[in-house]
């Protein structure tokens, strides 16, 4: 019976060494399958000094034998403005790294560019070499770098004034004094970062002039996809009690929590805030938030907000010429109308009112692809009043706010579809200019000429003796 058992047990332990060899074995071929998913990391623009961010590729051994990958190694070494480690292991080159069938390794990648006296933007670039069998397969990087001025926790507790020689990276936060003034000229760029608010306790002028080039632009530091398209991206700018005098002309403020948040009335007599030719676009949850303060816009985007023009506790406020759209996206769902004014808030349970004079002249409010029925809605509380007026415009509601006491409403188009020029929410791509062809928009020409405002958002001009157009953009 042992000499029985003798051979079974041989065989049995044969196999089991076989099976482990074959396990354990590598493949050797030149032609072994290895994917590598990018062959190209592109990094948009990187302000030095400011840290960086990670982009990843993945090597996949496609065999049912394991894969010894000879070298992943960065072909600028140790003092290349990239940094790589491979599973949580740093470079500049790592040897001998063995790769189970069928799995993977992760190599990340992070770009810090040293500051110098470039006043443009500069390309860095470099290389991952993968080496395996013998077979040599390469990885490019590639990375816009560029100087900015960087202020951390900046106060401005002195007059100050910026001009267009390099961007403006805002770390930390931006506080303006009261009775301090900061003015940004034409041209500039300011990057905020994601935890940095700008809080304005005195005075913001913003001088930006028509041309794409001259305007002044506020978003998020973060310029690389898909992050320079999301909502929220920073917190926005804030005007305090104490604020006075502000004054944006060709602003474009774009992706953050609350654009313009403005907080009681101006000190002064003069609005708290004047809006000129500005676009603001895809803020998380309001591009014009303000409680009892007062606002006076003209030729005015407000696109694609959580909230776009959000008026409570009463104030004082007029909107000429202004487009304020949402259509449904990836980024914001429209669950809230595009225009709310209220003379009362409530918070903590407790409802607090104050006066509201509002007037709303030659403006499209319009909203698609959420559940709104009412995208213009104004409440009224009895123990403050409400005077709001409606002049020429194009809306989309199923309750009249005409049916507010102390709300007038006249030459308005209700729910006819404003056709715009191009909108793909696919795509997130939006042109909110008239459509003339096929069929013009129902918008043209159904303004009234409104004294001292002859140009549009564009910097164009409204045609003398024609009626203007309903919106910011007049179709030329």
């Amino acid at each position: 019976m042992v000499s029985m058992k003798i051979p079974g047990i041989l065989s049995i332990s044969f196999l089991l060494v076989l099976f482990s060899c074959r396990k354990e074995s590598f493949i050797n071929s030149p032609d072994a399958r290895l994917t590598i998913t990018a062959d190209t990391l592109k990094y948009d623009t990187v302000f030095v000094t400011s840290g960086s961010f990670y982009q990843y590729f993945r090597i996949i051994n496609e065999n049912n034998q394991k894969l010894r990958i000879t070298s992943v190694k960065l072909m600028g070494g140790a003092g290349s403005a990239y940094k790589i480690n491979v599973d949580g292991t740093p470079g500049p080159e790592l040897t001998n790294l063995e790769l189970e069938p069928n799995d993977s390794l992760y190599v990340f990648v992070q770009i810090n560019i040293n500051q110098n006296a470039n006043t443009l933007p500069f390309i860095v670039r470099d290389s991952i070499q993968v080496t395996y069998n013998g077979n040599v397969r390469k990885v490019q990087l590639e990375a816009w770098g560029q100087n900015a001025h960087f202020f951390r926790n900046k106060e401005i507790s002195v007059n100050e004034t910026w001009n267009n020689d390099l961007p403006y990276v805002i770390l930390g936060s931006l506080i303006i004094d009261p009775n301090k003034t900061l003015t940004i000229n034409k041209g500039c760029r300011v990057y905020v970062h994601g935890d940095a608010p700008i809080i304005v306790a005195g005075s913001m002028q913003v001088n930006g002039l028509k041309d794409s080039v001259d305007r002044v632009y506020f978003r998020g530091d973060r310029l690389d996809e898909p992050y320079n398209n999301y909502p929220g991206a920073w917190p926005g700018i804030y005007f305090s009690s104490t604020s006075k005098d502000n004054v944006f002309n060709y602003a474009d403020i774009r992706n953050s929590y609350q654009s313009i948040a403005a907080q009681d009335p101006s000190p002064n007599a003069n609005p708290k805030i004047i809006l000129n030719e500005c676009v603001i676009d895809n803020s998380y949850d309001a591009g014009i938030i303000a409680i009892n303060s007062s606002i006076s816009a003209r030729n005015c985007l407000v696109s694609n907000c959580g909230k776009n023009i959000f008026l409570v506790k009463g104030g004082n406020y007029q909107f000429n010429y202004c487009t304020v759209a949402s259509y449904s996206n990836n980024f914001i769902p429209h669950k809230d109308p595009v225009l709310l004014a209220s003379n009362y808030v409530t918070i903590n349970n407790v409802q607090t009112s104050m006066p509201l004079t509002a007037l709303f002249q030659n403006c499209i409010f319009w909203g698609e692809g959420g559940l709104i029925d009412d995208e213009v809605i104004v409440t009224k509380n009895t123990t403050a009043t409400l005077n709001v007026t409606f002049n020429n415009a194009l809306w989309k509601v199923k309750n009249s706010p005409a049916n507010i006491p102390g709300v007038i409403a006249t030459q308005i188009l209700n729910g006819t579809p404003p056709l715009f020029d191009s909108i793909s929410t696919s795509k997130n791509y939006y042109d909110f200019r008239l459509r003339a062809l096929p069929v013009p928009s129902p918008a043209i020409n159904k303004g009234a000429v409104i004294a001292g405002i002859i140009t549009d958002l564009d910097g164009k001009s409204r045609q003398l003796g024609v009626a203007p157009d309903l919106g910011c953009f007049e179709k030329q």
